[in-house]
């Protein structure tokens, strides 16, 4: 099945087609790894509605990715409970371990470090999401061995070839 039906397939549950857009989105950026604005204006046009109406989603939600990301993404929360409970110097600790600042991606594309603003489960602060996952209640001995673990399921195998990136990261 094409992304565009996908996409049609999805939207027929919704009565209005603005409706659809981020199902749609999520479609798009399984099928793509990320939403250029080709692929925001595919979307808008096999949807028929505006295309600023699908940019402003794909650029608000941290769900959606406008540029690539490596193979990991992770997401640290830095709301007020994560902050509270020391994810300031876990970021820190992210940063020097991996040698790139926020918003940047290894050089091996393994790796995109960012912070987003709330994860919405402070009872595991502080926490970060890779992926579709959470880890909490992280301190640096966990986060070690978060990143130990997703480094060595590229060693089994796994490449981190943009095309088999995990879709929807």
């Amino acid at each position: 099945m094409t992304m565009r039906e996908r996409i049609k397939e999805a939207a027929a549950r919704y009565p209005d087609q603005r409706s659809a857009i981020m199902p749609a989105l999520l479609i798009a950026q399984r099928e793509h790894g990320h939403l250029p604005r080709q692929v925001l204006q595919e979307v808008a046009d096999i949807l028929g509605v505006e295309r600023i109406w699908v940019y402003e989603l794909a650029t608000f939600y941290t769900l959606y990715h406008t540029e690539p990301v490596g193979m990991f993404h992770l997401q640290l929360c830095d709301n007020v409970s994560c902050m509270l409970c020391g994810a300031e110097d876990l970021l820190k600790h992210l940063e020097t371990t991996l040698a790139i600042s926020k918003g940047d991606t290894t050089p091996d594309g393994l790796f995109t470090l960012s912070s987003v603003e709330c994860l919405g489960a402070c009872e595991m602060a502080p926490v970060m999401q890779v992926g579709d996952d959470y880890h909490g209640a992280l301190d640096v001995a966990r986060i070690d061995a978060l990143l130990d673990n997703l480094r060595a399921t590229t060693e089994r195998g796994a490449s981190i070839e943009p095309s088999a990136r995990p879709r929807g990261e």
